[in-house]
């Protein structure tokens, strides 16, 4: 069974560390706790594997929900076990945050990407970046948070922002914050060469709501996690929220 799963990872980046981003979509506070549940499911995950999970940068709400987090994990194919978790998950629960105790329906985007190894795959213009400094707003010594040791860097051709503040000092951090832009350039680039095979996967959709969602995490009134696209299913919830997703993957 490990030898024929091994060999359907056969992907062009699929032995590479992965960079999981998720964003709170639709439902509020509830989406945003929805954020961190997942955060923690692939954790779980990682930590079964034996491979190591880190946060690279977050956006924290007063709750410890997330509206924003990403995180690497690090281990052989962690991308190709990965990569088809992209998309909307959606959550169906009694909201704690619902005086009423009523049902509520939030979703969360999951983001993966495989890490750049050879700066060469991508090539980056200097002057198309604009790279600010900021304070760390993560633990860390007292240095560091009153430093601005935290890089925020954005590629204007793409648009695309990235920032780090897990390191300790601003070039590690803009090291690290580059890693991350090459890696989602990277998957700028997989995306394209997929389109032009016809054969591209997972499209991430632009609203993180109803009608978007991969796999559904259904609490009340029953207890299911369905995946929309394989019809794999299993009524242990909590299972699955501990890190029991190889059915899945």
């Amino acid at each position: 069974e490990k030898i024929k799963n091994k060999s359907s990872l056969n992907g062009e980046y699929d032995e590479r560390d992965a960079i999981v981003s998720i964003y709170a979509g639709a439902g509020g506070d509830d989406a945003e706790d929805w954020a961190g549940i997942l955060l923690k499911m692939y954790h779980q995950w990682a930590k079964k594997h034996n491979f190591e999970a880190k946060i690279l940068d977050q956006h924290q709400n007063e709750f410890g929900g997330y509206k924003n987090i990403t995180f690497e994990i690090k281990g052989e194919f962690a991308y190709g076990w990965l990569k088809n978790e992209a998309g909307v998950h959606r959550l169906v629960r009694i909201s704690p945050f619902s005086p009423k105790k009523l049902r509520h329906t939030s979703f969360a985007l999951v983001e993966i990407v495989p890490k750049i190894i050879l700066p060469k795959e991508v090539e980056i213009n200097p002057a198309d970046l604009e790279i600010r400094f900021t304070r760390s707003s993560g633990p860390g010594g007292q240095n560091v948070n009153k430093r601005e040791t935290a890089v925020q860097i954005f590629h204007k051709p793409s648009k695309i922002t990235v920032k780090c503040e897990s390191e300790r000092s601003q070039e590690m951090n803009r090291h690290k914050a580059m890693e991350i832009l090459q890696s989602k350039l990277l998957k700028l680039k997989i995306d394209e060469v997929e389109k032009k095979k016809k054969a591209l996967k997972g499209e991430i959709p632009q609203k993180i709501e109803w009608g978007h969602q991969i796999r559904s995490y259904v609490f009340h009134p029953y207890q299911l996690v369905k995946d929309h696209r394989t019809n794999v299913e299993t009524g242990n919830v909590e299972k699955v929220l501990n890190g029991e997703i190889d059915e899945f993957l």
